[in-house]
């Protein structure tokens, strides 16, 4: 076999972006190097115009160029000569050059696309933020090149006023420049994360249902989604942000440069999220809030009764020592749960996060702490929360879920684990943490969500392969018979779509083993060569439909594309 990985190059000014931090500006576009190492999809960085002419890219995705002349004509001729540059809500200097006119730039709007338009099947709709469309100049009766347009945009609600064409791809000489309208990066980051720091309460759910300007600040005062139209009912009336649209939007993303590689006759090879034999993952948490011993024992048995290890979240003065004996030998997880709750003498300080730490270290005889959760969701700023974790060496954070009834589930667009974006004045960095986030704490409850969103939650983890992370409370499992038999029903539907329950510890341990998985090129059958690979490790190599036909048993459709399976049988390079 003759294929080969495609090459693809992010286009990143570094003297630009120099420029946009030292005047206080986000360069969510930096974001694509987590999309994409997430997905396991190998890049490479190149800073100028200079570099793309001398490297054989199949793809440049432009992150951030200073589009000088110089730099324009280098792009320029690298299209001409067949290659593809991909842009998204960027590459305005094309626009006249091209025949197009720039629009105003969108803040909020909703993506549209038919049936057949995208191939990840099943999405239809999806709400963005920001979005800066093209439309064919009016002097222009057509372009001088072929053009394909697909998706539709509508401004603030979905049936709001036109706002453009979503994907334009226009020929230039032998090749295409590809280009989003919608700023894919922002939108996944602004959704995950909130679209500013927490300064104040957030805007509450018209319906009384997320009454969030209660005065404690929380994760959940910035989102993202809308609340008229971001939300379904279920049977019994329970609201819910409905999909994980951060997530979808990813998937969206990769189908799109795996259907350009496809194109240029190349592959472009991707890491499976889960280990071989494992379909989907749940977790479960609990936070000790109350602190009763008698609530932790009414949990072990529970949790004995269902086959389940879970992540405990201690909070401040936590349980008597022989409980965490208990927990421990029945190989469940201590976390932390940080309480910056003003009302209950917490602060939001980082030397309170420390020292609150080192009480769970010596009260539960812990060495380290792997996770953590904030107490009623509390959060200030931007960064800060992900700073303390890292200075004290916790791995991840559990806090971003819903503190409200009306706001359980995808809130912030995804269910997967993922590393957060740094602000401005940390240069936009990654931290070393990775979320977590939470769909619903406990049900069945007055002051909060029934079981009927059990189903929903679950079947819309499956659709993107994330985490389906429940959260119930010790004090409320030992309480109330409705909040363990909601437990138990919880298990039962998770086990019938064959979920399994990791701790947050095995989670983090799992996603970060995963993703040092290097795929290096294609051996003469054309199989993966990994490095760096765990046991069990699943890699997908896109492959022709149609040529694969005769060999089904080996392929599934991965991002709406048909792919070839692969397993790494030992922590080497092996793959079958």
């Amino acid at each position: 076999m003759n294929l080969r990985v495609a090459r693809i190059g992010l286009l990143l000014d570094l003297q630009a972006a120099e420029k946009r931090w030292r005047y206080g500006y986000n360069i969510y576009s930096l974001y694509l190097e987590e999309i994409l190492a997430h997905a396991g999809i190998r890049v490479e960085r190149v800073s100028n115009a200079r570099d793309i002419q001398t490297s054989r890219y199949d793809m440049v995705i432009d992150v951030l160029g200073d589009h000088t002349k110089e730099q324009q004509n280098g792009l320029w001729e690298y299209m001409e000569r067949g290659g593809r540059l991909v842009s998204y809500g960027r590459g305005h200097v094309w626009a006249e050059r091209l025949g197009f006119v720039r629009q105003s730039t969108i803040r909020y709007g909703y993506a549209h696309w038919r049936e057949g338009e995208l191939p990840v099947p099943g999405i239809y709709r999806l709400r963005f933020v920001e979005a800066s469309p093209w439309s064919l100049s009016s002097s222009v009766e057509k372009p001088n090149g072929s053009l394909t347009e697909k998706g539709n945009m509508t401004i603030l609600t979905p049936g709001g006023p036109s706002g453009g064409t979503m994907l334009q791809s226009i020929q230039v000489g032998n090749g295409y420049l590809e280009r989003w309208a919608v700023d894919i990066p922002q939108t996944i980051v602004r959704m995950q994360q909130g679209m500013d720091p927490v300064l104040e309460d957030g805007v509450p759910a018209p319906d009384g249902s997320a009454v969030l300007n209660e005065g404690i600040l929380k994760a959940d005062d910035a989102i993202a989604l809308d609340w008229e139209f971001d939300r379904k009912a279920t049977d019994t009336g329970a609201l819910y942000f409905a999909e994980p649209q951060a997530d979808l939007w990813r998937s969206v993303l990769i189908s799109h440069l795996i259907s350009i590689a496809q194109e240029c006759g190349v592959v472009l090879p991707f890491v499976g999220l889960w280990p071989e034999g494992t379909k989907q993952v749940a977790l479960i948490s609990h936070d000790s809030d109350v602190n009763q011993d008698e609530h932790a024992l009414s949990t072990l048995k529970l949790l004995q009764e269902t086959g389940i290890r879970s992540t405990w979240c201690m909070i401040e003065p936590g349980y008597s020592p022989h409980i965490y004996d208990q927990v421990k030998a029945a190989g469940h997880e201590l976390a932390f749960h940080y309480n910056a709750l003003d009302e209950q003498g917490g602060r939001w300080d980082g030397d309170e996060f420390d020292r609150q730490l080192e009480w769970l270290k010596r009260a539960a005889n812990l060495t380290s702490v792997t996770s953590n959760k904030n107490h009623y969701t509390r959060f200030e700023g931007w960064g800060e929360l992900f700073l303390w974790c890292e200075k004290n060496q916790i791995a991840v954070d559990q806090t971003r879920g819903p503190s409200k009834r009306g706001n359980v589930g995808f809130l912030f667009g995804t269910c997967h684990p993922y590393y957060p974006m740094a602000w401005a004045d940390e240069r936009n960095r990654l931290y070393d943490v990775l979320e977590v986030g939470f769909l619903t704490q406990d049900m069945d409850l007055a002051a909060w969500s029934d079981s009927s969103v059990i189903v929903p939650f679950l079947e819309g983890v499956m659709k993107v392969e994330g985490v389906a992370h429940f959260l119930f409370h010790q004090i409320h499992i030992h309480n109330r018979e409705a909040v363990r038999d909601a437990f138990r029903k919880l298990v039962r539907e998770a086990r019938s779509r064959q979920f399994e329950f990791w701790t947050c510890a095995e989670i983090n341990e799992w996603t970060r083993k995963r993703r040092q998985a290097v795929i290096k090129g294609l051996d003469d059958q054309g199989g993966p060569i990994v490095e760096n690979a765990q046991a069990g490790t699943v890699v997908w190599i896109p492959v022709d439909a149609v040529r694969e036909s005769n060999h089904s048993e080996a392929l599934e459709v991965q991002y709406g594309v048909t792919c070839r399976k692969y397993v790494v049988q030992e922590t080497t390079n092996n793959v079958r």
